[in-house]
């Protein structure tokens, strides 16, 4: 035993190691202070390897395209691990079905399921993240969620190790993921998505990639895709449109500091070019207590904000 010990120690990371990290490196706002540590895996093993050597040291963080982020000012005192770029396979199984790794970007896989003439996985065009992103918050665009057709899914758990999990070991709502009450994980405290099978349905390839290029197209059209946003901020309120409630308050085009409502969809807000997280925070709450004291309606944030207040 004392033996394996020993080679295990020997065991060399070959990933890349960053301390005090600029966050606004890795989020699509472009803003945000560091993290204490940045971590970029080498591949699924190195993975496995690095949370293995950091028990109880920092809390862990998994960031992807970082398009659904603000990390504030004052940074993250948390070992940041990026999976963009890196846990990026992706490839077709039997009966009609795609395994894909977490750091995949939505889009790649939906344009790759149209080109092995499968369809299902269209809408994923229309979300900007990686497809862990999208499996822990239950991501969906053009009035189709991602869940629907997520068949089982590999996890790493805190000390390295891999679990398979299927769809029912899981709680799913709009823009919600949950362990089911009782489990013996905490989904995003000790386990993280790395992977993921999906079942999608034979179909044709020219017509899945007409409808990737529609749903592109309209995205473009109704989105500031030009500009550094994350997405939709908050959540539609049932039967209504965040967007249209912030629209009718008056909001579109409010700034503060170099973080502005979109003049295109209000439910995005753009930087500028100089906003800090201070500013996207400050406004985020702004529209919030606006559209709360107009309509009574409490709008949820999709949006996750982490890290110190200053």
């Amino acid at each position: 035993m004392m033996h394996a010990m020993n080679i295990n120690q020997q065991q060399k990371l070959r990933g890349e190691l960053l301390r005090n990290e600029p966050m606004a490196k890795h989020t699509s706002w472009r803003a945000g202070g560091t993290a204490s540590i940045f971590y970029k895996p080498a591949d699924m093993d190195d993975l496995s390897l690095f949370l293995s050597q950091q028990i109880k040291k920092k809390p862990v963080v998994f960031v992807g395209l970082g398009s659904n982020l603000l990390v504030r000012d004052a940074g993250l005192d948390a070992i940041v691990i990026c999976v963009s770029g890196v846990l990026n396979k992706i490839e077709k199984r039997d009966d009609y079905c795609i395994y894909a790794e977490a750091g995949v970007p939505s889009p790649k896989l939906a344009k790759f399921s149209a080109k092995q003439s499968l369809a299902g996985a269209e809408f994923l065009c229309g979300i900007p993240g990686t497809f862990g992103g999208a499996l822990a918050m239950n991501a969906g665009a053009m009035g189709s969620e991602i869940w629907p057709i997520v068949k089982n899914l590999t996890t790493i758990d805190q000390y390295g190790r891999i679990h398979r999990r299927t769809a029912s070991d899981f709680d799913i709502g709009y823009r919600s993921v949950k362990e089911k009450a009782g489990s013996d994980f905490k989904i995003g405290k000790n386990e993280w998505f790395i992977g993921a099978t999906l079942q999608l349905q034979k179909g044709v390839r020219e017509h899945s990639e007409q409808k990737i290029k529609s749903h592109l197209a309209r995205r473009g059209a109704t989105q500031p895709t030009q500009q550094p946003n994350a997405g939709s901020v908050f959540r539609n309120p049932a039967g209504d449109y965040a967007a249209r409630l912030i629209e009718v308050a008056g909001l579109k085009g409010y700034c503060i500091g170099g973080a502005c409502v979109s003049e295109k969809h209000a439910n995005f807000i753009i930087n500028t070019g100089t906003a800090t997280a201070s500013d996207i925070e400050r406004l985020i709450n702004y529209v919030h207590q606006v559209v709360e004291g107009e309509f009574n309606i409490n709008l949820i944030r999709e949006v996750r904000i982490i890290g110190n207040k200053g």
